[in-house]
Order: C-alpha cells, then sequence, then structure tokens
C-alpha cells in the first residue's frame, strides 16, 4: 500500500521534510506573525499560539502585498522560518519572497489538505514532482 500523495499545481524551491500545520485561514508573515519568535500572534487567527518555525505551513491563501515578501527573508535569517508554505492561492509577492529566502512554496492543491494530513504528520514536499507525500501519520 503506497503513502497519499497529494498534488499541487505550482511549486519551486528545494525539497524538504517536516511536521505539518493545517490553517483554514490565510497567512500574512507580517501581520500575523511574531517575527521574533515564530508564533502566530495575531488575535483570533485559527493557529493563533502556533509556531511555524521548520512546519509544513498550509493556508488557504496568502495575505499582504510588498511587505509580506520581504517579511520572509527576515524570518528565514532569524532561523524562524517554515520549511515550506503550500498555499491553495497565492501572489507573485508572497512566491518572490519565498524564493528570495530559499524556503519552498506551492500553490494551488487537489483537494482539501485536511483530508489527506492532520496536523504533526510528517510529509515530504518535493517542488520538481509537485507532490506532498505522507510519510508518517502523528501518534
Amino acid at each position: 500500500m503506497s503513502a497519499p500523495v497529494f498534488r499541487v499545481d505550482d511549486a519551486f524551491g528545494p525539497v524538504v521534510e517536516g511536521r505539518v500545520l493545517i490553517s483554514t485561514e490565510g497567512f500574512s508573515p507580517r501581520y500575523d506573525l511574531d517575527r521574533w519568535t515564530g508564533l502566530i500572534s495575531k488575535p483570533g487567527h485559527k493557529l493563533e499560539g502556533k509556531n511555524i518555525k521548520d512546519m509544513i505551513c498550509f493556508f488557504p491563501t496568502a495575505k499582504g502585498g510588498i511587505a509580506a515578501g520581504w517579511a520572509y527573508y527576515d524570518i528565514k535569517h532569524k532561523q524562524i522560518a517554515p520549511k515550506a508554505l503550500i498555499f491553495g492561492v497565492t501572489n507573485p509577492v508572497m512566491v518572490q519572497g519565498a524564493v528570495l529566502a530559499d524556503i519552498t512554496i506551492t500553490q494551488g492543491w487537489s483537494h482539501d489538505p485536511s483530508e489527506v494530513f492532520s496536523d504533526g504528520d510528517l510529509v515530504r514536499v518535493d517542488p520538481q514532482k509537485k507532490t506532498i507525500e505522507l510519510l508518517e501519520k502523528a501518534a
């Protein structure tokens, strides 16, 4: 029996492995994130209090503009960045920021990620193949 594979429409960056963090709310690295700790700090955000450091983060949409793009480089430099950003829909500024920061980023997905993954699952993101593969279910 093969592991579930989740397909994305567009992807860029290195192959990475990490633990899953799924949000039903969009994400802005500038307004939703404490850029000193990596915690989602916006009051009322669905992931408030969760840390994105070294995670494979699933967000339905990207929020923000020009300032959000440079924020990825900032959090990568501070070593609190996620290993990958998996968006349903993103924008060119977010992609440009992730590429500059060398953070794997994808856009568009085959179906609702929560149907395949749960928070804490271990996955491999392969941008060249445009796949996210389940390696291990969370305990």
